[in-house]
């Protein structure tokens, strides 16, 4: 599975422009359903992981959203990082720990294009920000693979979807009925996956989503306390000084 790069961020005239959903993370006070972004990362690691990288998502930033501590550090551990050479300068791997970065599925650009028929999956740790309507954009371009209209040219190597930007796109599509079991038993439909990577991928995007929302409402709260103080001590304590009126008599 790879989402085919573009150059733009904006809607293009030759796309659907996707309809607007309604996230439950979007509301003023809500959080990220945490379920969901497990589940999305099952489908990203199963799925997605094969052709694109997240390169600002380290395993530790994954702790306490998409997996327990010891599930990263088992994930961490399975994997191989570069290390220091030996004392012969020979080079050497080590297990991950969960200050690592999850690991990219191409060595470098070359190999990744060799790979895709000259296509380059892209980074998907910003995805959702990169895209006009992100989040829409992606759960649409994920579930909307049908044929191409008739009359239209086939082109070799590339499979029609209307919510991509000319109708074409390098990816395959990568979801599929049951493709993937859920540890929880939630039904693998294409839609239920679509949902579950999107919301992954806009926590990936912005990790402290929830830690902001709740700051602005402590500071908020604040702001109103301080607010309705200053507004008691201006009616009731500063009133009399407020009011007080000096005269002044001379001789």
């Amino acid at each position: 599975m790879f989402l085919a790069n573009t150059s733009k961020s904006s809607a293009s005239d030759d796309a659907i422009h996707p309809p607007h959903l309604h996230w439950s993370h979007y509301g003023a006070m809500s959080g990220f359903d945490y379920h969901s972004v497990r589940r999305g990362f099952e489908v990203y690691r199963t799925v997605c992981a094969s052709c694109h990288s997240l390169e600002r998502i380290t395993w530790g930033n994954l702790v306490g959203t998409a997996l327990t501590e010891k599930e990263a550090k088992e994930y961490a551990a399975d994997t191989e990082y570069p290390d220091d050479p030996d004392s012969q300068g020979e080079p050497r791997t080590r297990p991950g720990k969960l200050s690592d970065k999850l690991p990219a599925p191409y060595p470098n650009e070359q190999a990744a294009r060799a790979a895709n028929n000259g296509a380059l999956p892209p980074d998907l740790s910003l995805m959702v920000k990169a895209r006009h309507s992100g989040l829409d954009y992606l759960f649409f371009l994920l579930t909307s693979y049908v044929n191409p209209p008739a009359g239209s040219p086939e082109k070799p190597g590339l499979h029609y979807n209307p919510y991509f930007p000319g109708g074409w796109i390098a990816m395959t599509q990568a979801l599929h009925e049951d493709g993937i079991e859920y540890e929880d038993g939630t039904p693998a439909s294409i839609s239920q996956m679509a949902k579950d990577v999107s919301i992954f991928l806009n926590w990936a995007a912005e990790p402290e989503h929830d830690v902001r929302k709740r700051t602005g409402i402590k500071v908020m709260v604040v702001l109103g306390v301080l607010g309705a103080t200053s507004f008691y001590w201006s009616k009731t304590k500063w009133i009399v000084p407020k009011l007080r009126r000096v005269v002044s008599t001379r001789d």
